[in-house]
């Protein structure tokens, strides 16, 4: 991947000065705010490349830059994205910067070796039904722990994503947020953006009647591999949609993508770059700017 030097940056800042009304002007800052992101982006990927090929003694176009050339999207990939009818999105590293079984243990004491679990399991390294219930056995959270945890630790949206849900409302697209984590945790983050608990897909943790931990729902589809898929296609056969695009960062968002499923996958690694992930997304994203932009 070819980085832009600084003299090409400066002639494009320049360029975009020629612009005089004031709508056009505000269009033209976010123009270079996102051609600097992308620059970035591409440059610290050009980086890791170096590295990665210094150190393994392979040439640059079989490391890991090459891998991401679907920053830029098709023609087609456009238009999926805007003629879909809904949009479904994962929460954890996706719509929140957090990933949330990840901060519950770490609220309760067990956040190295449950973050270990997730990031095989957001790998895709071992079956999801197995690192969740590894995880949750390392730390047992009860009922006035996950409360408590609430009040504490309340939800931190991604940069962004309040402005694409509204926009992708505007545009009469019907928005999911569809998640291997818990409904415990997800319904404050569907009531900031406005998303009715209905169109909520997510796993329930289960309690004893004395509060302490029993569990979680093993019939919910998103608790298993493959359930994310499993959900999408309940959604998009009970509603009739033409058209539906998945967005996530992990392999289980991934999964999604096939027949009576998604149409699309859009990667969004503006929190989890995963490599193996991304290379096999329609479209990746390192900012929401360039879906809201898009739409028109």
């Amino acid at each position: 991947m070819k980085s832009l030097g600084c003299s090409q940056i400066a002639a494009v800042g320049f360029h975009s000065r020629e612009v005089r009304s004031p709508a056009a002007s505000v269009f033209s800052l976010r123009l270079r705010n996102n051609l600097f992101n992308k620059v970035q982006v591409a440059m610290s990927l050009e980086s890791q490349a170096s590295n990665t090929g210094a150190a393994s003694g392979q040439p640059l176009e079989n490391s890991g830059s090459s891998r991401f050339r679907n920053v830029l999207p098709s023609k087609e990939v456009l238009a999926v994205w805007r003629n879909a009818d809904a949009v479904c999105f994962d929460v954890d590293s996706t719509v929140c910067v957090d990933e949330g079984i990840d901060e519950l243990a770490d609220f309760c004491g067990a956040g190295k070796a449950v973050a270990e679990w997730t990031v095989r399991a957001m790998g895709g390294s071992v079956p999801f039904e197995e690192a969740l219930d590894a995880r949750l056995a390392l730390f047992k959270p009860s009922l006035s722990q996950v409360e408590d945890f609430l009040a504490k630790r309340p939800p931190r949206i991604s940069p962004g994503i309040d402005e694409l849900v509204a926009k992708l409302k505007a545009h009469k697209k019907d928005v999911y947020l569809v998640s291997g984590g818990f409904r415990q945790m997800i319904n404050p983050v569907a009531s900031i953006l406005g998303i009715a608990r209905e169109s909520i897909f997510a796993n329930e943790l289960l309690f004893q009647s004395s509060g302490e931990f029993s569990g979680f729902d093993v019939n919910e589809p998103t608790s298993r591999s493959g359930g994310k898929a499993t959900a999408v296609q309940q959604i998009r056969k009970a509603r009739g949609y033409k058209s539906l695009v998945m967005i996530g960062d992990g392999a289980t968002d991934l999964e999604a993508r096939q027949p009576g499923g998604a149409d699309l996958f859009i990667c969004y690694a503006g929190v989890q770059l995963r490599d193996a992930v991304a290379a096999k997304a329609d479209w990746l994203v390192f900012n929401f700017e360039d879906l809201i932009d898009t739409l028109g």
